[in-house]
This record gives structure tokens, sequence and C-alpha cells, in this order.
């Protein structure tokens, strides 16, 4: 047999294996060796299983994503969730719709200081349903509004899947946070135009909230000044050069847990929770980065991405046929992986392709996380989803995904304006001459 077709068999067993719901961390592992070992020999093989996990302990670029998931952690603590959908609800008042827009606001602006899509949503599933519930907003838009908005929380930088892909694809942390920037802005606001559509179609399902005082909206707002120093410190310190990636998540981190104690918000026991919560979820995804990248040396040792290229180049298709392709590989990915297990198995052999047809790997990185999006609520497994349902068991999994559905065009719509006008992505990092 030869590489190839040994590299395309372990594909095929590894999503067979997915399928029957063995570990993630454990399926890459155990078709990298086994693929490894069937090229190179055993002896080979087990040296290569030896190297990656301590390759990957002494990586210092590594240490962003402990720090970043530490800062969201240390936020959520702090009671900031709540004082940002206050803040949004604030601003939104009087509209019909508005706790649902202060929803996607708040949901936004928690996304650039917790960099984690389930985290966010987990944090607003408690803060924002009960609320729409209380005012006697549908249901199914209430969880589904939630869903799709905590998934802004994996775009809007920092984010944690932009940090794996950077270490994956070898590309600039600080260029996919500068180039994620307007696409996450851009999907937020698509999903309060969906919310402003949904208000005309349906209004019975957004009573309208009395708007508040000139005076008690600007109160509300001073609260966002927590997440303003916060972003300050996480993302424009890294813009303006002042400090690396893994620098900005570290001083964001410490300062997150400064105001917190400060202000009387964290309490000791909040900071031990959130130092645990770090470690379950670093522990977690450093098991699957570790699995992903011995099965990109198979892969890489197989050559199948050269060998898809050159099939490409060969046949002659048109890079939007290919594009069309690889969205719907990664909406299918999607229904059964969760997002950084998606990119970490395909980045290898996808980006080489989109490459070689003219994309850059910046640009992927957004196409990709945006993707990812998409699969957190896409059926039959939108993993915030299954977190909304889980606190909320009253309400019916079909109903959440009835109400993300509108929220899923939005998607797409984004996805079509990213792909024919790459600069929304490519723009601001060229700007800044990161």
């Amino acid at each position: 047999m030869s590489n190839l077709a040994i590299g395309l068999f372990g594909v095929i067993v590894l999503l067979v294996v997915l399928l029957v719901r063995v570990p993630i961390g454990v399926a890459l592992a155990l078709v990298g060796v086994s693929g490894y070992a069937a090229i190179d020999g055993w002896g080979t093989a087990l040296t290569m299983l030896g190297a990656v996990p301590f390759e990957l302990a002494s990586a210092y670029s590594l240490s962003v994503v402990p720090l970043f998931i530490l800062m969201g952690a240390l936020a959520s603590r702090a009671g900031m969730s709540r004082e940002l959908f206050d803040a949004a609800n604030a601003i939104f008042s009087g509209f019909r719709g508005a706790l649902t827009n202060a929803t996607i606001g708040a949901c936004a602006a928690f996304g650039a200081i917790c960099g984690s899509s389930i985290a966010t949503a987990a944090t607003f599933s408690k803060v924002a349903i009960p609320e729409m519930r209380r005012h006697g907003y549908d249901e199914g838009l209430a969880a589904g509004s939630v869903a799709a908005a905590g998934t802004l929380g994996i775009l809007i930088p920092p984010s944690v899947i932009l940090a794996i892909y950077s270490l994956v694809a070898e590309q600039s942390l600080a260029k996919l946070f500068a180039a994620a920037l307007f696409p996450g802005l851009l999907l937020a606001a698509f999903y309060i135009l969906v919310v402003v559509a949904l208000v005309r179609m349906r209004p019975a399902w957004t009573p309208k909230v009395p708007a508040m005082a000139v005076g008690e909206r600007l109160r509300a707002a001073l609260y966002m000044w927590k997440l303003a120093l916060l972003f300050f410190l996480a993302v424009v310190g890294i813009y303006l050069g002042w400090f690396s990636p893994t620098e900005a998540a570290a001083i964001a981190a410490f300062a997150a847990a400064l105001i917190g104690f400060a202000t009387g918000t964290l309490s000791v026991r909040g900071f031990l929770d959130a130092l645990l919560d770090t470690v379950y979820s670093t522990a977690m995804i450093f098991f699957i980065i570790v699995g992903a990248f011995i099965f990109s040396r198979f892969i890489v040792l197989t050559r199948l991405p050269n060998e898809l290229v050159a099939w490409v180049q060969q046949a002659g298709l048109a890079p939007f046929w290919i594009v069309l392709a690889v969205i719907m590989l990664y909406f299918l990915l999607g229904t059964f992986l969760e997002e950084v297990s998606t990119i970490l198995v395909t980045v290898p052999v996808i980006l080489p392709l989109m490459t070689s047809i003219g994309y850059d790997g910046i640009w992927f990185g957004i196409f990709v996380t945006i993707m990812a999006t998409i699969g957190l609520i896409s059926p039959p497994v939108g993993l915030t989803v299954f977190v909304i349902q889980a606190q909320n068991p009253d309400i019916p999994a079909g109903k959440i995904y009835r109400g993300t559905l509108p929220f899923l065009a939005a998607d797409f719509v984004l996805i079509a304006v990213l792909i024919a006008f790459p600069a929304l992505a490519l723009w601001l990092p060229a700007a800044l001459r990161m």
C-alpha cells in the first residue's frame, strides 16, 4: 500500500472512530501513531510519540491559551457578564426585542475578554434567558439567540480558537486578532439585524420593554469600564506593540483578578474556582492538541496535502468550487465535532490547498473560525445548544435549534461577504503593518 493510500485510509479510520464516540485526543493519537508506524516502523513512531508532547510542553507560544482562559474565567466569576448584560439592556431599552439585542451586544463584549463560545453561552444562559422568559419572550428565540450570540466568543479577539489555529498553521496571532475584529463586529451586527427582522415578522415573540431614562442608561454604560480596560490590555496593547500576545494575556488575567478583588465582586473561593476551571479546560484542550500534532506528523509523512493540491491543479477546478467544497466539508464536520477538534484535524490538510489557489493563511484562519461558529449551533451536535439545554432542561433541544436557524443564515451571509471581499479580514493587519 502506498503512503498516499495509507494517508487516505487513516483519515477514513479517524472519522469512523470519531463517529463511535472515541475521545478526539485518543482517536487522533492512535490513528497518527499507527499510520506513522505503517509507513516508517514502530521504532520511529514511538520516538515521535514521545517527542511531540515534550515539544508542545516546552512551546512558549502555547502559554497564551491558559492565560486567556484564566482571564475569561476570572471575569465571569467577578460578575462582569451580569454587568455587561445590564448595560446592554439599558442601551437597547425601549425597543422591541431589546433583551435579545442586549444579549447579542453583551455576548460580543464578553467575547472580547473570554475567548470561548462554550463559556460565553453558559454564562449568558444563566443571565439572559431567565430575564427574557420573565418578560414573555418566545423560549425558542430566547435560547436560540444566546446559543448563536455565544459563538461570537471564538471570533471577536482575543480568541482561544485563533490562538490554537496560529500554532497549527504557523501564523501570527497578532495578525489573526486584527483580522478577526471587523468580521466579528459585522457578525454581531448581522445578528441584531436578524432580531429586527424577527420583530417585524413575529412581534408577539418579543414584548416591548419600557425605555430607561438617559441618566440610567449612562450609569449602566459606565459599568463597562472593566471590559474596556481588559480589552485594551489584551488586544489593543498587542496592536500598539506594547506586549506580545502571551504578555498581554498574562497582564489582562492579572488585571481581571485585581479588578475583581478591588471592587469586591471576586471572592477567594471564586478565584480558586476560576483557577480550577482554567486547569480543566487547558488540560482538555492540550490533550487534543497533542493528539492533533501526532496525527499531523502522520499526514505530513504521507504527503496527502501535497497530493491533494496536485490533484486540484491537474483537475483545473475553479477556486469557487474548491471553496464551496471546503464550506460543505466544514459544515458536515461541525455536525459531530467541536471547534477545536475541527480545526486541528483539517488545517494541516486544507490550508495548503487554500493557499495554492491564492487565499492567505490569515484569511483562512478567520474563514475556518466562522465555519466553526456554524458548527456550534447546527444540528445534531451544536455544543452551545447542548450547554443551554443542560442549564434549561424544560426547553426542548428542538425548540432551541429552531431559534438558531435565523442566526445560521447570518453566519452564511458573513461567509459570502468574506469570500467576496477578503479585505474585510486582511485590511486591518495590513493597515497596522503587523
